[in-house]
């Protein structure tokens, strides 16, 4: 959170003007970069409000907790009122979504979602998102996952009128869901009085504050049920913006004979494969025909093993994007194309037979498979030539088939600890976006370690491990890898740095030695003990990630620099250009330091580069967990 106290106090620092310096720097600190302007006008505006209605209701002793996190997510809600029920004397808290809209409309076609003049796009309906807040802390905070009854959620509309949002209240309200606007003052006050009484919330507070967080519901873990059961995950905000937005295509698709494509992007961990779960999971229950599918061998088959354990014919489910050449036109009512980036530019290769080779390209295959094409991106993951999934030409292909191309970006993100001073740590360390390397700085949130050895990486990570904690090590492409080993073998110890030596992962669909195929490296904790590469690794998350930068990218004066030559990646060709192979190695580690959902150890094999890392890291000896 950016800022707690009680709301008496709250107020008399709005009133000085501090409460909104204090809050800009705060927010620098942890975000790495200044709020912008309509945050803050929103902080100047919405929270005098707030607390001048608490402190009018008789709750000037209520704790405020201003922008508080929610765990392992990078979303913050606008307020957390907490202190001490009138009639049951236990901690009490009350979820708090301020919004300055003066008017806004429902959907027509569906009232978790509304229109605002002020948006280009449809929202969430406040009652749906703050309901999602909630759900969201019960799931993740041990404080209120054993008193859920003791956690409440209002949106407050300060500045409308009942006529001006009269019908957002189409939506249904329940604990966790309460709308009021500024007309409705009033009973906004007694819905506060009902949840608070008059005394100090500050115990409250802390125990919320202080609340053990559960473990983050990782993919594959619930991926089964998830499918064959009922939705594992809460989606938030622009998430379920999302699959309501698929869900709304399908239903338009079904009642006419126009067909939408549907693309959601958005940078790693931003919940992407949990929308394409979430809507599979929906498709599978109502009995509609749906497909996943993706370009990664290692993801898909890792939900067919994990998501068909008990029941084999969800593996069916699971397919890749090659699987469509001759696919029967709209046969589909839903395709979801998770990691679409990792599209190709045709599906045909070498082994495709002549009656198989259309000539369309993969993107158009996909959009003609269903009636309501779905595609999941993040134009920065792309590491290999020849991946060419981006949102201009999946418009592009809609575009020429007369077909409506919905755009769905995504704001949060969960991995990374929820840590968005730490994602974009990682893109200025790799100067994918510009400011320069800065030096970390704990956010809380993230954990980062430098480390002056391979052996003290691994040692590390094999503590953690001890400590029930999943950890992987993973490098940049930099070694030769021996792909042909007997299956009664041992993995040869590929990946050499000195005297420490460990094997790739395992190359292929077959288990060598005790280690795990390929595509189960990043889930079977057999995992450990090999490297793993970039294309093992995409799509996957652990709690600790330990990254080997090889020589292929180097610190040398004041950037970094790419050396073709050291990277054994057999996907560089001779045709691939120097400028693809400085962008996509730059990738590369891009998506290997954002596989950590706890933290991450890092490691380069270049003197100078250590030393830039151990700079950046402010590690001061090793390792240094910030």
């Amino acid at each position: 959170m950016l800022f707690r106290d009680s709301a008496a106090t709250v107020a008399a620092e709005c009133l000085s003007g501090a409460l909104f310096f204090r809050l800009t720097e705060q927010f620098v600190h942890a975000h790495r970069h200044r709020p912008s302007a309509s945050e803050v006008r929103s902080w100047e505006r919405s929270i005098p409000v707030l607390v001048g209605a608490l402190n009018d209701a008789g709750l000037g002793q209520v704790e405020v907790l201003i922008e508080y996190d929610l765990p392992l997510n990078s979303r913050r809600a606008d307020a957390v009122l907490a202190g001490i029920h009138p009639e049951t004397g236990q901690p009490s808290y009350v979820v708090v979504e301020l919004k300055q809209w003066s008017s806004a409309e429902p959907d027509d076609e569906d009232p978790s979602l509304c229109h605002v003049d002020a948006y280009g796009r449809a929202v969430l309906n406040p009652v749906d998102q703050v309901r999602g807040y909630c759900e969201y802390l019960v799931s993740f905070n041990s404080v209120l996952a054993e008193r859920p009854e003791s956690l409440h959620g209002v949106a407050y509309l300060h500045n409308a009128t009942e006529f001006g949002v009269g019908g957002l209240y189409e939506t249904h309200q329940d604990r966790y869901g309460s709308l009021f606007t500024g007309g409705r003052r009033g009973e906004f006050l007694d819905y506060l009085r009902a949840r608070l009484g008059p005394g100090a919330g500050a115990a409250a507070a802390d125990e919320l504050v202080h609340g053990k967080v559960g473990p983050s519901k990782q993919l594959m873990a619930v991926a089964a049920r998830e499918v064959r059961e009922r939705e594992q995950f809460v989606l938030l905000d622009q998430q379920k913006v999302a699959y309501r937005t698929v869900l709304n295509a399908l239903h338009r698709s079904r009642q006419s004979d126009h067909k939408e494509v549907v693309v959601v992007t958005g940078g790693p961990g931003t919940g992407k494969s949990v929308i394409a779960l979430s809507i599979l999971g929906e498709m599978y229950r109502q009995g509609l025909t749906a497909l996943h599918a993706t370009g990664s061998s290692s993801f898909t088959t890792t939900m067919r093993k994990v998501a068909g354990r008990r029941k084999p014919e969800v593996r069916d489910l699971f397919k890749y994007f090659n699987s469509f050449m001759t696919a029967e036109r709209n046969g589909l009512d839903v395709l979801l194309c998770d990691e679409a980036h990792r599209m190709r530019e045709t599906s045909a290769n070498r082994f495709t037979s002549a009656a198989n080779r259309s000539g369309k390209a993969q993107v158009e295959e996909l959009i003609d498979a269903a009636r309501v094409p779905v595609f999941l991106l993040d134009e920065h993951q792309v590491v290999r030539p020849g991946e060419m999934g981006t949102v201009a030409e999946i418009e592009a292909a809609a575009a020429a088939k007369g077909l409506t191309c919905r755009v769905v970006p995504l704001d949060s993100q969960f991995r990374c600890g929820g840590s968005d001073a730490y994602l974009r740590w990682v893109l200025r360390l790799l100067e994918l976006e510009p400011g320069g390397g800065d030096v970390w700085e704990a956010d809380g949130k993230m954990q980062l370690v430098f480390a002056s050895t391979p052996q003290e990486l691994e040692g590390f990570l094999a503590e953690r491990r001890a400590q029930g904690y999943s950890a992987r090590m993973s490098a940049g492409y930099c070694w030769k890898w021996t792909k042909e080993v007997p299956a009664d073998g041992e993995l040869p110890a590929d990946v050499v740095i000195g005297d420490w030596q460990r094997p790739w992962n395992v190359y292929g669909d077959r288990s060598v030695g005790g280690a795990p195929p390929a595509a189960l490296w990043a889930t079977d904790p057999a995992g450990f003990g090999q490297v793993g590469c970039v294309y093992t690794a995409q799509g996957f998350e652990y709690d600790w990630s330990g990254v080997i930068l090889g020589p292929d990218l180097l610190w040398r004066g004041d950037r970094w620099v790419t050396d073709r030559k050291a990277s054994k990646d057999p996907a560089f060709k001779s045709s691939t250009s120097d400028a693809d192979v400085r962008r996509l190695i730059r990738h590369t580690y891009k998506v290997l330091l954002t596989r950590g959902m706890i933290g991450t150890v890092v490691y380069s094999t270049d003197a100078e580069t250590r030393e830039k890392l151990r700079e950046l890291t402010g590690a001061l000896t090793t390792p240094a967990v910030l």
